[in-house]
This record gives structure tokens, C-alpha cells and sequence, in this order.
């Protein structure tokens, strides 16, 4: 055992080495590896007039597409439309490649503990009282997950109307490239047995497929714990019709409004420097401007470019191209809550590797050994930070530098024991409670008020107690008891000890252990799977092309009604894959 783990450490070492001491490209501030894989990756400062071209321009010396958002779809659409068009492709964050905190899987609290305005994450505070993150880095939501890669299931691809052929070819697509087999932990293990004994059954092994029972699911970590993301699909572009700015904030959308219906024309963006540019679209008919921003990012966008409720818009003095009320509407978020799971033995970091899929509408996932040291369990995590699940019991009035200062200090005085261990994960899958998203200011760079109204819909909160119930009983299993050195704990153990872990900003009530429902509204947390804001039907349609005007697309998660199987981002980046190809036939059929 300790030949091996020489091998691993010398292993990691030569990697982070080989990653972060070469030297740098001359010209520009990508490494090496860069440069040649990705050739067209550029900072937007490097942009300039004549790189556009204005939209009376022959359209063979424009850009074909241009895609806001270089994230979990954006990427792999940009790598497939530009098979046969110019494309450019404008992300607002930097890239993932050189930044150790992204890529590593031992390393993912921090990043989503980093709350400086330089984060791969950004982190937002919904109205709810619950702490998230938007991702702001090349590659989007997969440059900052826990990882985990599951097909959605057959019924979503046919109620959204794809084709499941090409669904399954994009899939592939992806799979080929950045996905891979975990390596299965021991704390998973455990994870996978006590799903059975809690009947989640049958055990259907390793697989991409949504089925019914326990599974092992695919991830984006490879066996040295190295994060592949959907950036490096764009490996698959063709180099000569690609153009990728990175830390170039799209600000707006432009548009022509002389004719009938108005017609995106380019956008303006900022780069590093702050400085403004416009990127301009030619004149063909099927050119466009692509919004892939994700689901705080694309209805953002929208509303500060004019298409939105005319009311709202108004109140920001924000001239109106199109008054759509449904803009924003339909948000909502899988609320998640946990069980944390003591250990007397050191447990090793895992991410989501096993997950129970249950027929009463929750799904099971666990993770573990993000606090194992004495520096990290011990230091300020920003967003993570159980200091800040603490002060949630303290009316928001009361919420004193003194108060936080003393919440630290007792941070302090845990034992080290109190942090061993892991957290069962219940999710509750396609949520009927909703909300909206509204602008707070007109910078693009602020978070707008989101607001999911988590178990509003009363049969949510009765998913959430039967999935605590589940999660209840794994922790409870011989299985975990056995591989956790602990006694069994009563359930009312198990809650108070999640309930202190808890982070979120909501204040506790003292029957948190006594009703399940209290515990589920008081320690709802979230998995990032926030989905809506621009439906089908209501914002774009089923071409996903926005509803009211031309040359405008959106193709992300704010179209879901839904969060595609248990976890989104397989699915995302299929959806990448597939609009590019659909696209690509369709105007070459055209064409033809």
C-alpha cells in the first residue's frame, strides 16, 4: 500500500509540474499546451474592429455565429457549428486549464469556497435564503461540479421532441472525450449496499443510462483525480473558423428594429481592461447570435437587451424590443437536503459516484472527506463555511460582526471528529415549486434576484420527507455502521448533527429533529441543478430560436422544464452537441 501511494504521489507531482512550469506562450498569457490544442483561445482585449465586420458586410468575412457563453453547451456547440461556419464564441471567465482549484477533485470545495471577483465560481444568494453558485470560467457548470455523468432519461428526450438517434450520436460524442469510469471508493461501496438494504433496487452496475434502482454513473475525473470539461470538447473545432475570447463580458444584445420583427445584428462586450467592442454578425438569414449563459445568465441577458416584461423593463429605463412577460418566469430549483455521516475512520475524498434512483420522485447521491485536515476544517470557507450555517439560527437583525467573530472561535474548539465523515444526498427530482428571476441593476456582472419558492408546492416537501426517510436509513445500514466504526445513531442524532452542519441562511426552529417537514424547509441547501427562465413555448420555440425576433437563439438549461436526470450536465453537453448538428443540416439542407 505505501509502494502505491509513492507511485500516486510521484504521479501527481509530475503532472502538476508538467501543467504549471512550462513556460507560457509568447504574446499572450495561455501556457503552452494551450497553443497548440487550442489555437484559436484568445484574451478579448486581443479583439479588435477589423476581426468584425458590420452587418453590411459580405458574410463570408463575418462571423456565421456568435455564442454568449462558453459553458457546459456553449463549448460543444461552438466546436460543431464551426465544422462548416466562423464562429466566434465570447466567455466571460478565464480559462480552466492553468487553475488548480478547477481542475482537481481534491481541490473542489475551495473554488466554490472562493468568493473574490476573480472565482471560477461566482456565488449568488437566492431571495430564499439559500447559497448557490453560477460558474465563470471556460467550460461552465463542468469546470466547477462534483462530476457526475448520467444520460437523461428516455421520457425527457421525448418530451422535449429530439431525435433520439442524434441524441444518442451526441451523447457518444461527449462520452469519448472527457468521460470516465470512477474508481469507486470504499465510502461508495458502502454507499451502493445500503441503497440495496434500503430497497433501492436492483443493482444495475456501471452505466450512463437513467434506470430505476441503485448505479454506478460515469464522471469527468479521471483516475488521478483530474477534472476534463466540456472546454475541452472545443479540441474537436476546426481551429481556422473558431475564434474563442475568454474574459469578454457580453453586456447586450444588438439589434436591428427597422423592420417588422426586430433582428440581432451582434452584441457588445467588455474585455479584461474594461474596454467596449462590438462583434457583428453578417448579413445571411441564418446567421445568429446564440445565447448559452445558463440559467441566471440567459435570462439576464435578455431582460438587459430589451426582450422581457415591459414593466420590468421600464422600471431600469431599458428600451423595449420585445415586451415577453414569460422572461424570467418558471425558475426552479431541485432542493436538496442531507444526512451527515460520522466516521471513526479516515475517509477518503469522494464525490458523487453512486445513485439510487427511486420511483417516489428523490434521488440518492453521497459524498465525503472535504474537511479532513485540521487546516481546512478549521479555516474561513467563504460560502461553505459552517460559521455561516450557524448564524442562520440567529435572526437576520442580530447578525453582528461580534456574533460572527464568536461563531469562528467556536469553529475553533470542534473536534477535529465532529468533521469526519460524509453527507447522504436527497434530491428531489422535477419540482412543481417555481419562481422567477428579476434584474436588481443593469450591470451584467451583478446577480440578478432569483427566487425558487423551494417547497412551496406541498407535494415537494412530501418528496423531501420520504427522500430524508431513505437517507435516513443508509446512514442507519450495517453497511455504513461497519465501514464507519460508528454505532448506529437514532434518527434524531443523525438530524441535530445535520442541522449544525447545516449552510444556509434560513433561521432554525427548535422542532428541527421532531418534524421531518421543519427539517426539509430549515435545511434545504442546493445542487446546483437550477434549470428555467426562457421555456420552450413561452420564450423560444422548438428550434429553440426566441420567439418575436430573428437571428436569436437560446441553447442551455434555462429552456428546462425540468432538470434532466439525476444530475444535468451530460445532458447540457449533449444538447450542445446536438443543436450544432441540427443546425449544421438544416442550413446546409438549405443550401442544397
Amino acid at each position: 500500500m505505501a509502494s502505491v501511494a509513492a507511485v500516486n504521489f510521484f504521479l501527481r507531482s509530475l503532472l502538476l509540474w508538467l501543467v504549471f512550469s512550462l513556460p507560457p506562450c509568447q504574446g499572450d498569457d495561455q501556457n503552452w499546451y494551450n497553443k497548440y490544442r487550442y489555437p484559436f483561445l484568445k484574451e478579448a482585449s486581443s479583439f479588435s474592429s477589423s476581426s468584425s465586420s458590420s452587418s453590411t458586410t459580405p458574410s463570408n468575412n463575418a462571423y456565421d455565429y456568435i455564442i454568449v457563453g462558453g459553458g457546459t453547451a456553449g463549448c460543444p456547440l461552438a466546436s460543431t457549428l464551426s465544422q462548416n461556419f466562423r464562429v466566434l464564441l465570447l466567455e466571460r471567465g478565464g480559462v480552466p486549464f492553468t487553475n488548480p482549484n478547477v481542475s482537481f477533485l481534491e481541490n473542489f470545495h475551495i473554488t466554490l469556497a472562493d468568493t473574490s471577483p476573480t472565482s471560477a465560481s461566482q456565488y449568488f444568494v437566492s431571495t430564499d435564503g439559500v447559497l448557490n453558485a453560477r460558474a465563470r470560467v471556460l467550460g461552465g457548470g463542468s469546470s466547477i461540479n462534483a462530476g457526475f455523468y448520467t444520460r437523461a432519461s428516455s421520457r425527457f428526450i421525448k418530451r422535449v421532441g429530439w431525435d433520439a438517434k442524434v441524441v444518442n450520436e451526441s451523447y457518444e460524442w461527449v462520452e469519448k472525450q472527457i468521460v470516465h469510469r470512477p474508481l469507486f471508493s470504499a465510502f461508495q461501496r458502502a454507499v451502493r449496499d445500503s441503497l440495496l438494504d434500503a430497497g433501492i433496487s436492483p443493482f444495475n452496475g456501471f452505466t450512463f443510462d437513467h434506470i430505476y434502482g441503485t448505479k454506478l454513473g460515469g464522471t469527468i475525473f479521471d483516475r488521478f483525480g483530474r477534472r476534463h470539461t466540456s472546454a475541452e470538447l472545443l479540441a474537436s473545432a476546426n481551429p481556422h473558423k473558431l475564434t474563442v475570447l475568454t474574459h469578454a463580458t457580453v453586456h447586450k444584445i444588438v439589434f436591428d428594429t427597422r423592420g417588422k420583427r426586430p433582428r440581432a445584428v451582434g452584441v457588445i462586450f467588455k474585455d479584461e481592461n474594461g474596454k467596449s467592442h462590438q462583434a457583428n454578425l453578417g448579413n445571411g438569414r441564418e446567421n445568429g447570435v446564440i445565447v448559452s449563459s445558463g440559467a441566471i445568465g440567459t435570462p439576464q441577458l435578455l431582460l438587459l437587451s430589451g426582450i422581457g416584461p415591459k414593466e420590468h423593463l421600464q422600471d431600469f429605463k431599458i428600451p423595449v424590443v420585445l415586451d415577453n412577460p414569460f422572461v424570467g418566469q418558471g425558475m426552479a430549483d431541485n432542493p436538496m437536503n442531507t444526512i451527515f455521516v460520522p466516521s471513526n475512520r479516515p475517509v477518503y475524498q469522494s464525490l458523487i459516484e453512486t445513485v439510487g434512483i427511486t420511483k417516489r420522485g428523490v434521488y440518492i447521491e453521497a459524498s465525503c472527506g472535504f474537511s479532513q485536515s485540521n487546516e481546512s476544517i478549521h479555516c474561513h470557507h467563504g460560502i461553505l463555511s459552517a460559521e455561516i450555517g450557524q448564524l442562520s439560527t440567529i435572526p437576520p437583525k442580530q447578525r453582528s460582526p461580534e456574533a460572527v467573530q464568536a461563531f469562528i472561535k467556536n469553529k475553533r474548539d470542534l473536534p477535529v471528529e465532529a468533521f469526519r465523515g460524509g453527507f447522504i444526498l436527497s434530491k428531489v427530482a422535477n419540482p412543481w415549486s417555481v419562481g422567477e428571476l428579476k434584474l436588481n441593476n443593469t450591470n451584467v456582472e451583478d446577480n440578478p434576484f432569483v427566487t425558487f419558492n423551494y417547497f412551496s408546492h406541498p407535494y415537494d416537501l412530501q418528496r423531501c420527507v420520504e427522500g430524508i426517510r431513505i437517507a435516513t436509513k443508509v446512514v442507519q445500514s450495517e453497511h455504513f455502521t461497519n465501514y464507519t466504526m460508528c454505532p448506529k445513531q437514532t434518527t434524531e442524532k443523525l438530524l441535530n448533527l445535520t442541522v449544525k452542519a447545516n449552510v444556509n441562511l434560513i433561521p432554525k426552529h427548535l422542532n428541527d429533529t421532531q418534524s421531518l417537514e421543519q427539517f426539509c424547509r430549515d435545511t434545504v441547501i442546493t445542487i446546483w441543478h437550477y434549470h428555467g427562465g426562457c421555456h420552450m413555448g413561452k420564450v423560444v420555440n422548438s428550434d429553440y430560436k426566441v420567439l418575436g425576433v430573428d437571428r436569436l437563439r437560446v441553447v442551455d438549461g434555462s429552456t428546462f422544464t425540468e432538470s434532466p436526470g439525476t444530475n444535468p450536465q451530460a445532458t447540457v453537453m449533449m444538447m450542445g452537441r446536438y443543436m450544432g448538428l441540427k443546425i449544421l443540416r438544416d442550413r446546409l439542407r438549405k443550401s442544397a
